[in-house]
């Protein structure tokens, strides 16, 4: 195989086009992922491979952010790069040119985070060859696990591309019962706008100060949400009880899976289970965009009752999914000794900021 010297990519049809012929493209490697996070302090780069014939091969949305105070910057390729993982020479050409990449523009690293599954379920004693492939890859070639996990490492995915009744029927009976339930409480769903994020904002801020996560200003969200719905990359499902919303997510769409990126609720009205038909809804018009699949985004790292998201997570698996633990990020130090200290300070800086968001 003939493998081009990458080409960077300065249009979205041509990015979308390309990462689309890709497997398993990932909407945080979407052309809209990146032109967002140009407006919050990352300069996106968009490196696509290609073979003899201009057939795409990889592809890599990579954003760089200085480090103030430092000559250096840092670069991440959020669920990137895209590419066929079972091809372990095309992985270790792409990571050699990511390398280079990072070098000639005075990184302090780099840190990749692709979607490689090495186990399917959270006791599976057979842990996937492919996988297990890669990561014996990286560490040959400098990587190593980073210390700072940026998304979710494990997630629940669900195939729809099964017929209604086939994906009812998967699901626990409580979960089918509770659907169910919630149409006769007065549980209604309806898809909202950009005239209504203000509202789902509020959701989400309630329920971040409920479960006692951080999250960030309002107009980060915002901005994110309109850039996605105004592409018609993203759909904003509410919930409401008695005309009141109670609860609401927002689902990203790439290629042929739905993310369900963003979710909130009051606490109110729980009694009618307006998060189980919520979700019912959010599968139907993933189905309807002709999504197969439906990334429940998250699960805990350790599968223990003590884990914070063990209660999330069983909700989750509720629904007939199944589990899926990727490798993680990976980070290439491009100047070892500084990269350290970066390691130790950021941890000791992040605590403080969780302190002070907690007062």
């Amino acid at each position: 195989m003939t493998l081009n010297p990458p080409t960077a990519v300065t249009d979205r049809e041509t990015w979308d086009r390309a990462l689309n012929q890709l497997p398993a493209p990932q909407t945080l490697q979407s052309w809209d992922w990146g032109d967002f996070k140009s407006r919050w302090g990352w300069q996106p780069t968009r490196l696509l491979w290609a073979d003899g014939t201009g057939r795409p091969l990889a592809a890599a949305q990579i954003l760089r952010r200085p480090i103030p105070k430092t000559p250096w910057a840092m670069f991440y390729l959020p669920r990137g790069p895209i590419l066929d993982f079972s091809d372990l020479v095309l992985v270790s050409q792409v990571l050699r040119a990511l390398a280079d990449f990072g070098r000639s523009r005075r990184g302090l690293f780099i840190k990749i985070d692709p979607f490689i599954p090495i186990a399917a379920e959270p006791d599976d004693p057979l842990p996937l060859p492919g996988g297990q492939a890669c990561r014996a890859l990286l560490a040959e070639l400098g990587w190593h696990y980073a210390p700072q996990q940026i998304q979710f490492k494990n997630t629940v995915l669900l195939d729809i591309g099964l017929d209604e009744e086939a994906l009812l029927a998967a699901m626990k009976a409580k979960w089918r019962y509770n659907i169910r339930l919630a149409g006769r409480k007065g549980a209604v769903i309806k898809t909202g706008g950009p005239a209504d994020l203000a509202d789902f904002y509020q959701l989400y801020a309630q329920t971040a100060e409920r479960d006692r996560f951080l999250i960030r200003p309002a107009a980060y969200y915002l901005d994110v949400w309109e850039q996605y719905l105004q592409a018609g990359r993203a759909e904003l499902l509410l919930a409401t009880v008695e005309q009141t919303p109670v609860a609401g997510l927002i689902l990203f769409y790439y290629g042929q899976t739905a993310w369900y990126m963003y979710g909130a609720s009051s606490g109110q009205h729980r009694q009618a289970m307006p998060n189980h038909l919520l979700q019912w809804a959010a599968i139907r018009a993933a189905k309807s965009r002709g999504c197969t699949g439906y990334d429940l985004w998250g699960a805990p790292d350790v599968f223990e009752q003590t884990d914070s998201m063990w209660g999330v997570y069983r909700f989750k698996m509720g629904f007939g999914g199944q589990t899926v633990q990727t490798l993680g990020a990976y980070d290439l130090p491009l100047q070892p000794l500084p990269y350290r200290l970066y390691n130790t300070l950021l941890p000791r800086l992040l605590s403080v900021t969780r302190k002070l968001a907690a007062r």
